[in-house]
């Protein structure tokens, strides 16, 4: 079900237990989505999200506890948000293509959407002199081996102490703190006390100097890990911020969960596949190795797209374009003719961070601290959704243990 984008007007009956006359009727009232099928006048076909859509609402309706559990699971839609989108294939961010922004808008422009639903607000992600809280610099002494995202982890907190301000939870407060938030995470991430410019300048010039390409394929790395819907860290943040925490200990929250293997932290597994293939010539022997043996390839297939991450694939044809020539970029292009003909499986973002980090000779680490960085623009505009609703996150258990004695 989770490849099959179209159905029948029979599957679709059955999968939502009603006659052909409902489903009609659910068609013309704009629930489901049809278009005739290739070749034929007559018979039509339904779009298979929809159809999945609706069936979990009835779902839901009918048994809200078992709906519940399994919305924590399967991907259900669980609450509401005006951010991001999934649909098609595609990734929206209030209405605008995601990947049509990672062309042409910067990453404070992004945020400008993401947080005033206005591309045109000021934002402002990195500055000359961030406001660095001064027991930063004795605490960084002791963390350095953490990397770029434990280290913003560790430091965060100390921040929130200092920055009082970041108390107010008030959206239009929320949206200053957000962009202080973001001011340390790039300076520290940059290694520097910043430069004048956006978030993407500061991290070329620390990064890769003396590469034209890399501001821009930077900042649509950025946009493109900017906000994904509720995935874990996002929740974590929503469910952090509907406690009545503040900003920083939302964000906080957030790299947590975006260090696990099965979120950001898989960056490192896609690398440690890279190093182990080595060259173009090598990859067919070492995926068809791994399937062999049952292990997952990382960096491929996503259960959301099931024609393929559009993020993954817009970023890696950004590379292509700007490193033909690169070996990263002959690499990553080898592994994604392969896995087309073992699996039929297709990249994901983690793959094209991976790739951008090599083609630009990036610090160890970069692709989780690109996809750290971009998400922060989510997650604070998670938070400012999240404390304008005002209510706090706070599901049921099922207990499934030993009962009391007499109970």
């Amino acid at each position: 079900m989770s490849k099959q984008r179209y159905l029948t007007a029979g599957e679709a009956s059955r999968m939502l237990s009603v006659t052909p006359a409902t489903l009609y009727a659910y068609v013309s009232r704009g629930l489901i989505r049809s278009e005739e099928t290739a070749g034929s006048g007559r018979d039509r076909r339904y779009h298979a999200e929809d159809v999945l859509r609706l069936k979990e609402r009835k779902d839901l309706r009918r048994d809200p506890a078992k709906a519940a559990r399994g919305a924590l699971h399967s991907g259900a839609p669980v609450m509401e948000s005006s951010i991001t989108l999934i649909a098609d294939g595609h990734l929206y961010y209030r209405g605008h293509d995601a990947v049509t922004l990672a062309h042409s808008w910067s990453a404070e422009r992004v945020a400008a959407l993401i947080w005033h639903d206005d591309p045109e607000a000021e934002v402002t992600l990195a500055a000359q002199r961030p406001e660095l809280p001064s027991r930063w610099r004795g605490i960084r002494r002791g963390i350095q081996d953490l990397g770029v995202v434990g280290r913003i982890a560790v430091l965060l907190p100390v921040a929130g102490a200092e920055d009082v301000t970041g108390f107010d939870l008030r959206p239009k407060m929320v949206r200053g703190t957000g962009e202080r938030i973001m001011r340390m995470m790039v300076a520290e991430a940059a290694g520097s006390a910043g430069i004048e410019g956006s978030a993407a300048a500061t991290l070329a010039a620390a990064w890769a100097p003396g590469k034209p390409a890399a501001r821009k394929l930077i900042d649509a790395a950025l946009v493109l890990a900017a906000d994904h819907e509720l995935n874990v860290s996002s929740f974590t943040v929503r469910c952090v911020a509907s406690a009545g925490s503040t900003p920083y200990a939302a964000i906080t929250a957030g790299l947590a969960a975006m260090q696990g293997t099965k979120h950001g932290g898989h960056t490192e597994r896609v690398e440690s596949l890279l190093r182990e293939i080595g060259r173009p010539d090598g990859a067919r022997e070492v995926l068809a190795g791994r399937l062999r043996r049952g292990e997952p390839i990382p960096g491929f297939g996503h259960g959301l797209y099931p024609d393929g991450d559009p993020r993954g694939r817009a970023l890696l044809e950004m590379i292509t374009a700007a490193f033909p020539r690169s070996p990263a970029v002959r690499l990553a292009s080898a592994i994604v003719q392969e896995m087309a003909s073992l699996t039929g499986d297709h990249p994901t973002i983690d793959l094209g961070l991976v790739a951008l980090a090599r083609a630009l000779s990036l610090p160890a680490g970069s692709p989780l601290t690109l996809f750290a960085l971009g998400r922060a623009i989510g997650w604070i505009g998670h938070a400012i959704e999240q404390y304008e609703l005002d209510s706090l996150i706070r599901p049921r258990a099922i207990y499934t243990g030993r009962m009391p004695e007499g109970a």
